[in-house]
């Protein structure tokens, strides 16, 4: 019996317990940014759903409205020991315009505007960071827009909306603006998508 126990001691000091961080993100339809994070090496989860509003666990017909205040975010759960948070936040930059106030493309209101929540200090720090090494590069014709705020409130979207761009290829929407989003993110980080 004390064998089996120190047998077990010694399993549960060589088991590697995955680090993980939450941050939520607003980059215009959520899913495009579904999409995108699904891809990414070390993202262990990407949940559709809703955040910075003011009316509490509201639908997809309300958000659409424009009139909760929320935005169409993803909470993007990731192990920083496998992909850096500097990195998460260039793939959120290069896949979505964080230029234009409150819209993205065609679809336009504040439910589509560009948004990052973050969960820590440090994610403020780093995402600010970047932005004004964004900012400094000129990378952008115009001013970045992007909303840096704690995360205040998350509410998961409907269930439908989880991996929407994978069970419709074919849709419209789907093809003309979520593929090519998808594409420049193959074409710009093909070493971290997930194989």
């Amino acid at each position: 019996m004390n064998q089996l126990i120190i047998l077990l001691a010694i399993l549960a000091l060589n088991v590697n317990v995955m680090a993980k961080d939450v941050i939520v993100f607003g980059g215009g339809c959520f899913w495009c940014t579904d999409a995108v994070f699904e891809r990414i090496e070390g993202v262990s989860g990407v949940i559709p759903g809703y955040s910075g509003g003011n009316v509490i666990n509201p639908s997809y017909r309300e958000v659409c409205t424009g009139n909760t205040g929320h935005a169409e975010v993803v909470e993007v759960t990731y192990n920083p020991d496998l992909v850096k948070l500097e990195t998460i936040l260039q793939v959120f930059f290069t896949t979505h315009d964080p230029t234009t106030l409150n819209r993205q493309g065609a679809d336009v209101g504040t439910q589509y505007r560009s948004a990052i929540f973050y969960t820590n200090e440090r994610q403020k720090r780093v995402a600010e960071q970047v932005i004004a090494e964004l900012e400094q590069n000129n990378v952008f014709d115009d001013p970045i827009v992007t909303e840096v705020q704690p995360l205040e409130n998350f509410y998961q979207a409907e269930e439908y909306h989880d991996g929407y761009f994978d069970a419709n290829k074919q849709q419209p929407y789907c093809r003309f603006v979520i593929q090519p989003k998808i594409e420049k993110l193959e074409n710009v980080f093909d070493e971290i998508l997930k194989k």
